[in-house]
């Protein structure tokens, strides 16, 4: 098989498809894989190591397109590479397509590309194993986040997270008790806030206790705790997933405008529309704006700010999968991986996804 590893062409955006050890693994194997010139620069990767993987080096994003029948990307494909698809690709990567602009499901469509989202790849519990070390490192990188947008130079309230004797910790209010917003939890503790983890779902919220002796306050994400929370915090995370279908809006902008001015609103759950109704698109160049006093941060690809360790955690994930299309094909591999058959959003000019089929039939 011929594999494409191109370079992202989003702005910032310094994470790779496939690192050069998969690129050897899938080359001893007999598969051609074409890797475009500086695309793992940012990660770490020297075109030298991809040349040593037996990787075939191309000078365009376009040439690594045009060469191959698997795409490996990490981010949905710009409006530009796009026209470079080839009718009967397969195209993987966090492709996010609940929010994604209706043109580019329709090139999808069009040109009967299969398009593998790794974010719905999900197992029979309800795991979903690629976005899983994705939504870690985002809950890990939070704090670091909300501690530099809480300083007053990026017009924040000058609050210090754990605060310091005498002068009580910030307070975090995190909507969301998955993967996300547990370890956005851990991090945030760990420095010293005072937490909050609202959900709708009571087993996740004792289990979060249960974590966490106690030490971190749970509640029922019932509208009236949301708006109450926001009231009093410093920090508020929207963690909220519903996979291959966009999030719901959990806050309103009448629990915007309550908060405290200079509060900080990370809202992770932008890359499906996000969960609260102030919330649009930032870039990890521009990643705020200030929304009823209320600075808000909503970067769809936080995690590409840390293209080395974000690497080389979505692509131990994500390796199966890409192994097993490579070997046996695409309609082995899902008969083969059913997790990998639910991460299919389009096949054969059709939408196969059924969250993302009524996504679609909604904004059509």
């Amino acid at each position: 098989m011929n594999i494409g590893i191109p370079r992202e062409r989003r702005d910032l955006e310094m994470r790779v498809g496939l690192t050069p050890y998969g690129v050897r693994l899938l080359t001893q194997a007999g598969h051609v894989c074409h890797v475009e010139r500086g695309a793992g620069q940012g990660a770490g990767f020297s075109d030298h190591d991809y040349e040593r993987a037996n990787g075939r080096v191309v000078y365009s994003t376009e040439e690594a397109y045009l060469r191959s029948d698997m795409v490996l990307k990490v981010t949905r494909p710009t409006q530009e590479e796009l026209a470079w698809l080839r009718e009967g690709q397969t195209l993987c990567g966090f492709l996010h397509l609940a929010a994604a602009r209706k043109e580019t499901v329709q090139t999808l469509l069009e040109k009967r590309i299969t398009a593998i989202a790794y974010e719905t790849i999900q197992e029979d519990d309800g795991n979903l194993p690629v976005l899983k070390p994705m939504s870690e490192v985002a809950g890990r990188m939070a704090p670091q986040l909300a501690a530099t947008f809480l300083q007053s130079n990026w017009g924040g309230r000058g609050v210090l997270l754990s605060g310091v004797p005498g002068i009580p910790a910030a307070r975090v209010a995190i909507i969301g008790a998955g993967v996300l917003g547990t370890n956005a939890a851990r991090a945030f503790h760990g420095l010293g806030a005072d937490v909050f983890v609202l959900d709708h779902d009571l087993e996740r919220l004792h289990q979060i206790d249960e974590m966490f002796q106690g030490r971190i306050t749970t509640m029922v994400a019932y509208p009236f705790n949301i708006a109450r929370v926001a009231r009093f915090v410093e920090v508020l995370i929207g963690a909220v997933l519903v996979p291959g279908d966009r999030s719901p809006i959990l806050v309103t902008r009448e629990m915007v405008r309550s908060m405290k001015k200079g509060a900080v609103i990370l809202d992770f759950s932008i890359d499906q529309g996000g969960c609260v109704e102030t919330s649009r698109p930032t870039t990890l160049r521009d990643p705020i704006f200030i929304e009823e006093g209320v600075i808000h941060v909503c970067i769809p690809n936080a995690a590409g700010v840390l293209p080395r360790t974000s690497t080389h955690a979505f692509n131990n994930a994500a390796w199966p999968y890409i192994h097993r299309i490579a070997e046996v094909g695409l309609v082995q591999a899902a008969v083969d991986m059913p997790e990998l058959a639910r991460g299919i959003a389009t096949r054969d000019g059709e939408i196969v996804n059924e969250a993302l089929a009524a996504v679609y039939r909604t904004c059509a």
